[in-house]
């Protein structure tokens, strides 16, 4: 799981039979200052989610498939929610 930006979406005429109900939105990992810049990649939305939307992605096929109720899904990364807010807490040891 990792947090990301949703920054565009992908217009398909022709998609797979189990993806065809779903959006497909571009997104960008979120990372802590100094840390290298993360790439962004596609991922298929169950949670509703818009550009501009923090959103938490599974990376994982299998727990992504299902979710969609098919084992036949070509689909690694898949949005499972939109987040409200986001606290992080730095150790000052």
């Amino acid at each position: 799981m990792l947090i990301a930006r949703v920054v565009g979406s992908v217009v398909s005429t022709v998609k797979h039979p189990s993806i065809r109900n779903h959006k497909l939105l571009i997104v960008q990992p979120m990372h802590a200052a100094g840390q290298e810049d993360p790439r962004d990649f596609v991922a298929l939305d169950v949670a509703h989610a818009g550009i501009g939307d923090v959103v938490l992605v599974n990376q994982e096929g299998g727990g992504a498939r299902e979710v969609l109720n098919d084992p036949d899904a070509p689909v690694i990364s898949l949005i499972v929610g939109v987040i409200d807010s986001v606290e992080l807490q730095t150790d000052q040891g």
